[in-house]
């Protein structure tokens, strides 16, 4: 025997009491399926109780997450420490509701191969009682051609038991032959419905077994939509649009599951499914009557929740308006202002902008808005290729520019000098003219203190006594 044999074999013992108990293949499906239920529903309240757990604490991880929006990992971490503090499972609710489909694999395979794991034969000996039973079948039965072949010759056995253990080829064995009725209710469980229905025959097995994955659907069907309609959490709990979506497609998918299984696998694997169904609509009764407390403190928090949330909104609100009124309050209280400047740049500014602004004697030729200051502390710079080669015959030519503009102004100083000197000696009166002389003579040590603070000043003031001079001589 398989490992497979061992972990399958106190789900086989369990179904084979049920049997003998009740003498119906149909009945001892039944009391499998309520036992698995029994066995289960401490696991399915725990379950529940995992899910109204998690969404009590909706409120706190949603603050983490809006705290840490930009931060996924801190976001995690401060979850994971949540669900450590509040002592929660966030897998618990979905590993008990995965219980049932590790219930109906080994079952499936317990109905499919009887032979082996309800008699306990071994493939040899699964052999030897096929080749035995060929000889009162009346087709052929090929373990080639059929995956469900122990059924058919379990049913063989069943109607021919007698004369098969009595034949010598099964006498090593014989003893762990039992005969197995797979009937319920007129229907033949071992048989795999057919939808084509209209391909006959037209009897009751044809007809039943055709029912029986519809009937099967249907109690899904019902079981998704009061589960829905009674968990408290669903009608005091607002979904998503994603989560509506998901709950249409989840009650879709059931029944095609459902009808899917009905219509590839025997009746028998459909009997336990309608069975498993209705057993599930009264343990989902059962659980919201014991969970109601739970169920209640569940929904206070989340009313709360919602509550929080509001006044955090409006508070937000409030916040954003009152910072819109002042907004616009100061708006309006700096309409018609300018921004004053500290008085030293206004100084700065104002000194520069007049100077540099002039034309002629006009202050403000270029417009008083004009500042050259205004990307440069130093006023406007132009323009120099850092990276341009130096020209040496610009160079050249600008030095010899400006050694010409010294020598100019070096020669205009001389020629000053000589016409100063000159004046000087004839400055000097003579007799005869001292008394026409005497006011230019005046005027020249009038202005001879100012001489050394300004001697272009003491020149033209000469220039004009020997002009004013010349004039008089002129009119005698």
């Amino acid at each position: 025997m398989d490992f497979a044999y061992y972990i399958l074999t106190p789900f086989s013992w369990l179904l084979q009491l049920f049997y003998d108990l009740t003498g119906s293949y149909g009945f001892a499906l039944i009391l499998f399926a309520v036992v698995v239920k029994l066995i289960l529903f401490p696991f399915s309240l725990k379950g529940k109780k995992s899910m109204i757990q998690m969404n009590m604490l909706q409120g706190k991880m949603q603050q983490i997450q809006r705290k840490y929006a930009n931060d996924k990992q801190r976001q995690n971490l401060e979850i994971q420490k949540l669900y450590e503090k509040e002592k929660v499972n966030p897998m618990g609710g979905c590993l008990w509701s995965l219980l049932p489909i590790f219930i109906l694999l080994p079952l499936y395979a317990i109905i499919r191969q009887p032979m082996k794991y309800m008699m306990g034969l071994d493939e040899t000996q699964i052999t030897t009682l096929i080749d035995v039973l060929n000889q009162y079948a009346a087709t052929a039965i090929d373990p080639s051609k059929n995956v469900y072949y122990q059924l058919i010759a379990s049913n063989v056995l069943f109607e021919n038991f007698d004369a098969v253990v009595a034949n010598p080829a099964v006498a090593a064995f014989a003893d762990n032959l039992k005969q197995l009725d797979f009937s319920f209710l007129g229907l033949a469980l071992s048989t795999v419905p057919t939808w084509k229905i209209w391909a006959g025959p037209f009897n009751w097995n044809t007809i039943g077994t055709f029912l029986i994955p519809i009937v099967s659907a249907c109690t899904g069907l019902l079981f998704s939509i009061i589960s829905m309609r009674t968990n408290q959490l669903n009608k005091n709990q607002p979904e998503s649009d994603q989560a509506k979506s998901t709950s249409r497609t989840m009650m879709i998918m059931s029944p095609v599951i459902s009808l899917w299984v009905g219509y590839s696998m025997p009746a028998a694997m459909s009997i336990y499914w309608v069975s498993n169904n209705v057993l599930s609509l009264g343990q989902e009764l059962l659980a919201g009557k014991i969970l109601k407390k739970d169920y209640e403190a569940a929904a206070a928090a989340r009313a709360e929740q919602e509550r929080l949330e509001k006044e955090e909104e409006k508070q937000r609100r409030r916040e954003a308006a009152e910072r819109k009124a002042q907004a616009i309050a100061d708006a309006k209280a700096g309409k018609g202002k300018k921004k004053a400047k500290p008085a030293e740049e206004k100084k700065k500014s104002d000194a520069s902008v007049i100077d540099v602004s002039r034309v002629g004697i006009r202050s403000y030729a270029r417009g008083r808005a004009y500042d050259p200051y205004r990307y440069s502390p130093d006023g406007p710079t132009p323009y120099k290729d850092p990276g341009a080669p130096v020209d040496e015959t610009a160079v050249e030519k600008a030095l010899e520019k400006k050694s010409d503009h010294l020598q100019a102004v070096a020669a205009e100083d001389k020629a000053d000098q000589l016409i100063l000197d000159e004046l000087k000696e004839t400055a000097v009166p003579e007799t005869e003219e001292a008394a026409q002389t005497d006011s230019a003579a005046e005027v020249i040590a009038e202005t001879a203190a100012a001489d050394a603070e300004d001697p272009w000043a003491g020149i033209d003031a000469e220039v004009e006594a020997i002009n004013a001079e010349t004039e008089d001589k002129d009119k005698e």
